[in-house]
């Protein structure tokens, strides 16, 4: 069993190695800031922000009031680079454009102003949707975004923990 597990942590390794790219060219921080902008990415950061634990609402309040404050460009900037890491090039371009479709900007309307709930749900896509959603080059770039998209949440508080900082 113990031999399983570390076949399995190695191949999750190897794939993500694949992916992440130590020193991401222009193109690559480009190509993140413009997905990080589709993503609307402050409004992920104000999410990380309302789902973290506070000592008090006090500390609470401050701490949204700063996030609340932040530009949005301030937060695609900071965010670029290390998204770049995560994620190539192509990926980013793929998934800025799902996001600027209509049926991403569905998801994102869900994602961001829905009620809590205890399964997520996507909107129903039309034919239309539904046959981009079929594309090879979406479903590639799908599978590599679901792969890192925890290490972007954590990059996200990260950056958000760097904001609580700062005076």
């Amino acid at each position: 069993m113990k031999l399983i597990a570390t076949i399995l942590a190695a191949v999750m390794l190897s794939g993500a190695a694949q992916a992440a790219t130590p020193n991401p060219d222009a193109a690559q921080v480009k190509a993140a800031h413009d997905l990080l902008a589709a993503m609307q990415a402050e409004k992920m950061m104000r999410m990380t922000a309302g789902m973290s634990r506070y000592a008090s609402s006090e500390q609470r309040k401050q701490v949204m009031d700063k996030v609340i404050k932040l530009q949005p460009e301030f937060v695609y900037t900071r965010l670029a680079t290390p998204v770049a890491k995560l994620l190539s090039t192509e990926t980013s371009l793929e998934m800025a454009k799902y996001y600027q479709s209509s049926y991403g900007k569905k998801v994102l309307q869900d994602t961001y102003n829905s009620s809590a709930k205890m399964f997520p749900t996507a909107p129903k896509p039309t034919a239309a949707e539904q046959a981009e959603l079929k594309k090879p080059a979406y479903l590639k770039a799908d599978k590599e975004f679901k792969a890192n998209e925890q290490a972007i949440q954590h990059e996200t508080f990260v950056l958000l923990k760097e904001v609580i900082n700062s005076k």
